[in-house]
């Protein structure tokens, strides 16, 4: 296989503004319901009571965008029964909607939520990396709306050797399960999922 492609996310940069993911809904026109990359609010700490007072102890918060990981062990693809999603050979993980018959086994397989039903076409659908930019020599419209630069996207090494192999901050599933292709370079703050100890505070949504 070629290089495999991989995002990179700037947890130290990210503010929740959410830019990434309306252009992305925006480029492919995605139904209500369905967001191919999803901003998570993270956030931890408590409020312990000092005499009358109520004072902050160990705050937090965070966000991670995230969207399809492009696995290099794709458990969508495995439990396809129609091989409707395929890897290319840049890494890209891909749906054909022309043989999906919608029975969402790609949805429950997928630890990251990244496979979503389109009701209206009856298919699963999922982030496709902006392939057709790419060939295009164009970046993914999420990285390219990101007021912050907080997104950038390369080959999988070439992000592990410049920025590290940060691949499970909590609120995301342990790597392990699937070896998703992605960096993030973590906040302060960041914990990882072996570390969890705060909650998703956007659930309604971004768990559909």
């Amino acid at each position: 296989m070629a290089e495999q492609l991989a995002f990179y996310v700037d947890i130290a940069a990210c503010t929740g503004c959410k830019a990434c993911q309306v252009a992305c809904k925006d480029r492919s026109n995605l139904p209500a319901g369905v967001n191919w990359r999803r901003v998570f609010e993270y956030s931890g700490g408590e409020w312990t009571k000092e005499g009358e007072l109520m004072v902050p102890s160990g705050l937090y918060t965070y966000f991670v965008s995230s969207a399809c990981m492009h696995c290099e062990k794709p458990l969508c693809m495995e439990v396809c029964p129609t091989t409707a999603i395929s890897k290319r050979e840049d890494g890209i993980v891909l749906i054909n909607p022309n043989r999906c018959i919608g029975c969402r086994y790609c949805q429950w397989a997928c630890p990251y939520g990244a496979p979503q039903f389109d009701h209206d076409k009856g298919v699963m659908t999922k982030c496709d990396f902006c392939a057709d930019l790419q060939a295009e020599g164009e970046n993914p419209v999420c990285v390219d709306a990101c007021p912050y630069r907080a997104l950038d996207y390369g080959p999988l090494d070439e992000l592990r050797a410049k920025y590290g192999d940060l691949n499970d901050p909590a609120p995301l599933p342990d790597p392990s399960i699937t070896f998703p292709a992605v960096v993030f370079n973590p906040s302060q703050a960041t914990r990882t999922s072996a570390k969890a100890d705060g909650k998703i505070m956007n659930v309604e949504e971004v768990q559909k």
